[in-house]
């Protein structure tokens, strides 16, 4: 039972983790967008890269069903949501 519970555990680490990174790429995105962090800055531009390569397996194929409404793109919004679902219904399914 302990040894579930720490799967459980680091599971809903690794999702709440990953929520993580998404909430600092929406974020980076709408500091570059009003202008307030450079897009040409050296490490606006590695960041950006490793949060795009670290979500986009995830909104790419997303993106191609939910798209941009009125020039907001919902995606993150749709996988955090779906995010904060899963560790739930796993937890549920084995308790």
């Amino acid at each position: 039972m302990f040894l579930l519970f720490m799967i459980i555990s680091i599971f809903s680490f690794l999702v709440n983790l990953y929520i993580m990174v998404i909430v600092a790429q929406v974020a980076l995105s709408w500091l570059i967008a009003f202008d307030i962090i450079n897009a040409e800055n050296d490490a606006a531009v590695r960041l950006t890269t490793v949060l795009k390569k670290l979500t986009d397996p995830v909104f790419i194929p997303l993106r191609k069903y939910i798209p941009p409404m009125g020039g907001m793109d919902f995606t993150p919004l749709i996988v955090i949501i779906g995010l904060q679902i899963i560790p739930s219904l796993f937890f549920s399914l084995f308790i």
